[in-house]
């Protein structure tokens, strides 16, 4: 039987299949069903920052305290504020405490950012409470004139070096795809040190209703028509980072897995597609694997992986950094 084995941010794990941040990881008895899937590894729930803003709001108004005195600047807010961050951070912190009594895999804590203010505290408790790793998910939409596009890379560089001078486990960092030049702020973030690096976050989608005339929410789930950007990204970052990249946008078969292999990615994250076929489906995506390995004679992970990435490959130049369908490239690609 081929050896499945990769090592993720330091991390030894069985196989490249980790299950991703989501509904599916929130609870202790998630998590065990999750081990039992037969993933490597799994990202819990994010802790999300933007929510307990949204809970700080909701109550501020609930007690009638949101109005030209009570402010965010003022002591109520801040007594409310801290006390709805420590009843987010004691349950989460509980359910990786309890987790880590009962799970053989490792345990990855998630935090969803929208600033760089207050997760130095939330990561080290994270680590105190027993997570093996941490995921800063770090997302920023804004429509302000004032905030440029280095504006939020340097966000990111904030989040990643306060969280990581108070913890000493391995730190990854889930970025968007819609970065104007992609490949300096993945130099820019491997450079801070991190252990890893994910590509992509997948966000909520937003539509509109055309007859009742109301936005309504797009798909919730990704499809493998959205690997190939992925893959682009990890193809020609690998091995010019010194850190590990992962697959999280368009994981859906063995073979998806395979290909982020050959780009060079060490390992991938999964999510709609134990939503649409169940926890069940990573063992099958795991045969898959094993399948192909044996068929193409493959012992171990190690013999394949990288071989496909853009600098080692006899893949035609050009083939990962085009984004234009051009006639010239197109006769080539007859001619091969």
């Amino acid at each position: 039987m081929p050896d499945l084995s990769v090592k993720y941010m330091g991390l030894n794990l069985k196989n490249p299949i980790i299950a991703g941040s989501s509904g599916l990881s929130r609870t202790v008895d998630d998590l065990q069903r999750m081990e039992e899937s037969g993933v490597a590894a799994v990202v819990m729930q994010s802790l999300f920052e933007e929510q307990i803003f949204l809970d700080v709001d909701f109550k501020m108004l609930k007690d009638g305290k949101k109005n030209s005195i009570h402010t965010r600047y003022s002591r109520s807010f801040d007594y409310i504020e801290t006390n709805t961050r420590n009843e987010y951070l004691l349950g989460y912190t509980n359910t990786i405490r309890e987790a880590k009594k009962k799970l053989q895999i490792p345990l990855i804590a998630s935090i969803n950012c929208i600033s760089a203010c207050g997760w130095t505290s939330f990561a080290s408790r994270l680590q105190d409470a027993g997570a093996d790793a941490i995921e800063l998910n770090i997302a920023v939409l804004t429509l302000s004139p004032l905030l440029s596009a280095n504006d939020i890379e340097q966000l990111h560089l904030d989040i990643i070096h306060q969280v990581r001078a108070v913890v000493n486990i391995p730190v990854s960092v889930k970025i968007s795809p819609f970065f104007t030049d992609p490949s300096h702020v993945i130099d820019n973030i491997a450079a801070t040190g991190v252990n890893g690096i994910v590509l992509f976050s997948r966000f909520f989608s937003p539509d509109i209703d055309i007859e009742n005339m109301k936005v309504t929410v797009a798909s919730k789930f990704t499809t493998p028509n959205a690997l190939p950007n992925t893959l682009r990204w990890i193809a020609m970052k690998s091995g010019t980072v010194s850190c590990d990249l992962c697959a999280s946008t368009g994981v859906h078969s063995g073979g998806n897995v395979i290909k982020i292999l050959l780009a060079g990615g060490t390992a991938t994250q999964i999510v709609s597609t134990l939503y649409r076929n169940g926890l069940g489906h990573a063992t099958v995506m795991l045969n898959e694997i094993e399948a192909w390995m044996e068929r193409k004679g493959y012992d171990s992970i190690d013999q394949f992986a990288g071989k496909m990435r853009f600098f080692e490959s006899n893949t035609p130049a050009g083939t990962f950094e085009r984004i234009q369908f051009m006639k010239y490239y197109s006769q080539i690609e007859n001619l091969l």
